[in-house]
């Protein structure tokens, strides 16, 4: 896979913020790089080198870029070690993962030390899809892997946070995730109806999973305006900020444009424009949140 350098270009960035509406750009790895499928020492390794690359390019933006960092969550204590470099050392809003870890869920129980640790160190989590179930079943060139993959992985991802009550363990845990959280608004009727109905599921996820899915963050990279005002509906204005999948070719070309759009009173559009994000990363600004 060939990308440019707009991926580690800090220069190159900045230079196309403007056209995007972005005065601040939160830059995370690419996610292949997040390498849960080697040795764990030697992931740790890459992303080692991987942080303190996206550390430069914060140094060098002058305030205009931000960063998440990536861990080996294929071990956790490496990756707890690596979670506090990332937060204390050199600074960072938290980390980016994926939507799976070898096919480990987000909402499984052993990822929980993670979770704890991010907690009590204020560290964002930002779940991005990666080598999504399903593929199989996909009909088509390798694209749609992006294109259908990812959101069920996504969508998947969030329901096991949910139905794993992930939330209720770490209710001060700040977890967003990618591509408007996926299938998880089309997903989430049917599990609340399912809570109401069946005595297993009743007894097993402790809380409503509207509720629960009201507590986690989502970006708003969906490419179409009605299904941003669903997803406001559904999940809350408090709980959506800007994605774009900047720089690759699928990615947003004008997203606080299409936020500005769709029709949102101006409340709402400053939360899901900068309000939201600054929550999330745990930005101190002058401005009352919403």
């Amino acid at each position: 896979r060939t990308v440019s350098d707009a991926s580690w270009s800090t220069t190159r960035r900045l230079q196309d913020l403007p056209d995007m509406g972005l005065a601040l750009q939160v830059v995370s790895p690419m996610p292949e790089l997040l390498s849960y499928w080697i040795a764990a020492p030697d992931a740790q390794q890459l992303l080692r080198y991987t942080n303190d690359c996206m550390a430069a390019m914060v140094q060098e933006s002058a305030g205009r870029l931000a960063a998440l960092g990536a861990v080996p969550l294929q071990d956790m204590q490496l990756a707890i070690a690596e979670l506090e470099y990332v937060v204390k050392t050199l600074g960072f809003a938290g980390v980016e993962i994926g939507s799976n870890i070898n096919g480990v869920p987000v909402g499984a129980p052993q990822l929980d030390p993670f979770f704890e640790a991010c907690e009590a160190l204020g560290a964002a989590v930002f779940v991005h899809a990666l080598r999504p179930a399903g593929m199989d079943r996909l009909v088509g060139p390798a694209p749609l892997q992006q294109v259908l993959g990812y959101p069920g992985d996504v969508g998947l991802s969030a329901a096991s946070a949910i139905t794993g009550n992930l939330m209720l363990r770490r209710p001060r845990l700040r977890i967003a995730f990618s591509h408007g959280g996926g299938t998880l608004a089309s997903l989430l009727p049917r599990l609340q109806q399912g809570w109401e109905v069946f005595p297993a599921l009743k007894e097993s996820v402790q809380a409503s999973p509207i509720e629960q899915a009201r507590q986690l963050y989502y970006d708003t990279l969906v490419f179409d305006a009605p299904t941003l005002r669903h997803l406001v509906d559904r999940f809350g204005a408090s709980q959506l900020m800007v994605g774009t999948d900047y720089p690759f070719n699928f990615h947003d070309r004008t997203p606080v444009q299409r936020i500005e759009a769709a029709g949102f009173d101006g409340i709402t559009a400053a939360a899901l424009i900068h309000r939201n994000a600054e929550r999330f990363l745990g930005i101190k600004t002058e401005e009352a949140t919403p």
